[in-house]
């Protein structure tokens, strides 16, 4: 942001949020690796480097995180050039590095209750042209972190001063990371309809109309078992990623709603010397000739799908598919 102390005119050109929005629009290539395992920095490599450059003696790029007091618990996510943090008790906080600035989010209004199972959701309605965090308490009356059957979804728009409670969650969460999937003005969670359910579903919220839908994952798929499931973005749309002992299979929908238009992408086979690396394989980029950048149990790997290869980048405990996100530089304030 040197630009900024040219002279006064580039300034107010760069800060205007027109010009922010028009230059994120036009601006397709500046994507980074964002990683949280590095508090209270957060570290990031260029993806235009990723799968060139990197070596084991590669120094990563830091972002120090704007609050020199106070640390983040989980990295919500990334969209548009605005991350997204939970603080712990304290409300979350969304930032903008390219542009250092950063917004805490008012309170909540209530008190957190003990036995507390808690969703989270960061993304943009592009109706109104406005950036929306949604939380999602699950809790039971007698505080306890079994059978958790009451819920609360709480929802603050960027630039307001309060949140409001809007239609309770519909199903039970299913696995270990809370933080929805955003993709086409919506946010996604993989759930069941009861904690005892074997059915696995995809619950959408749409930012627009603040309401719920259901989606079906791929047919075979749509029952919960050992396999490991996760949900994902590659190329604009939702992936599944189902981690078997000996492979994963990386699903796309291709038309966002249509739950026909799954198809499987690419199969993930384990490499010979990583017999058990698998269990936590998570895509996190596809480039333009099919090369996918892979966390692999915290270590960075890149699959070539077209010939079935393997670049191990010796890089480990950096990275890891639950604080990992892609995140595209822009102008854009969070401070509407």
């Amino acid at each position: 942001m040197q630009l900024k102390s040219v002279c006064k005119s580039w300034k107010y050109l760069i800060s205007d949020s027109n010009f922010a929005k028009n230059h994120f629009r036009v601006s397709t290539t500046r994507h980074h690796l964002v990683s949280d395992k590095t508090k209270p920095s957060l570290n990031y490599y260029p993806l235009s480097s990723v799968f060139t450059e990197i070596t084991p003696t590669t120094t990563p790029l830091q972002l120090q995180f704007p609050l020199n007091d106070q640390s983040w618990d989980r990295f919500i996510g990334s969209c548009r050039g605005i991350l997204c943090f939970s603080l712990g008790k304290a409300p979350p906080l969304v930032w903008n590095p390219s542009i250092q600035k950063f917004t805490k989010l008012p309170s909540l209004g209530y008190t957190e209750r003990e036995g507390l199972c808690r969703l989270y959701g960061f993304g943009y309605d592009h109706v109104s042209d406005t950036y929306k965090v949604v939380v999602v308490d699950w809790y039971s009356d007698d505080g306890s972190h079994y059978g958790l059957d009451k819920n609360q979804t709480m929802l603050h728009t960027l630039g307001t001063n309060s949140w409001r409670r809007i239609q309770n969650f519909p199903y039970t969460p299913f696995g270990a990371d809370g933080s929805g999937t955003v993709v086409c003005g919506t946010i996604n969670w993989l759930t069941s309809k009861t904690w005892s359910a074997t059915s696995l579903f995809i619950v959408s919220l749409d930012l627009e109309k603040e309401s719920y839908r259901e989606l079906l994952p791929p047919p075979d798929h749509r029952v919960i078992t050992v396999v490991n499931f996760m949900l994902g973005v590659l190329r604009d749309c939702l992936c599944l990623f189902s981690n078997d002992p000996t492979f994963t299979d990386v699903w796309l929908m291709k038309e966002y709603g249509n739950n026909d238009s799954w198809t499987k992408l690419f199969r993930l086979p384990h490499m010979k010397d990583h017999p058990r690396s698998w269990s936590h394989a998570c895509p996190l980029y596809v480039s333009e000739d099919d090369q996918v950048l892979l966390d692999m149990t915290s270590k960075l790997v890149v699959y070539n799908y077209r010939d079935g290869t393997f670049k191990d980048f010796g890089i480990q405990n950096t990275f890891s598919c639950w604080n990992s996100k892609v995140y595209q530089e822009s102008l854009i304030s969070p401070c509407p």
